[in-house]
């Protein structure tokens, strides 16, 4: 989740609610559906892990909990490489039969889009493992992406 200066605190809190919402209709409690959350922009800050809140309401306590950073870029390839490398493990939560879904909510561009391309590439590619990217450019409004 971007938590950069391009999105806004007011923005970030908007973000935070969609999230509240999104959540409380999974199925986290049977261990169907586990999340992580992992905050970026200059730099990646990890929330919490897949196995760390199994239930709605603890995933929803910490997600309103989040604080909006404010940081100077938006550095999706590092978020990505922090998700890839250390939140789809065994250690965080991962498991090896269930497919992963990571979602991107950003409203900019990575500043290194190429590290970024690759890094969905790099996970793509292994068989063992896949997850689907899904890069979300909030609309919020327009005049305030450059």
């Amino acid at each position: 989740m971007d938590d950069s200066v391009s999105i806004t605190s007011s923005n970030f809190d908007t973000v935070k609610s969609f999230l509240l919402k999104i959540v409380g209709r999974m199925d986290i409690a049977s261990g169907n559906t586990r999340i992580g959350l992992v905050t970026f922009s200059t730099n990646v800050a990890p929330q919490f892990d897949l196995n760390s809140q199994p239930s709605v309401s603890l995933v929803q306590a910490a997600i309103s909990t989040l604080n909006y950073s404010a940081g100077a870029t938006v550095n999706t390839a590092s978020a990505l490489a922090h998700v890839r490398t250390l939140m789809l493990t065994t250690a965080a939560g991962d498991r090896s039969y269930a497919p992963n879904v990571v979602v991107v909510l950003t409203v900019r561009k990575s500043i290194n889009t190429t590290a970024t391309r690759v890094g969905v590439m790099l996970r793509l590619s292994q068989k063992t493992l896949y997850y689907l990217l899904f890069i979300y450019y909030l609309f919020i409004n327009p005049h305030q992406r450059s």
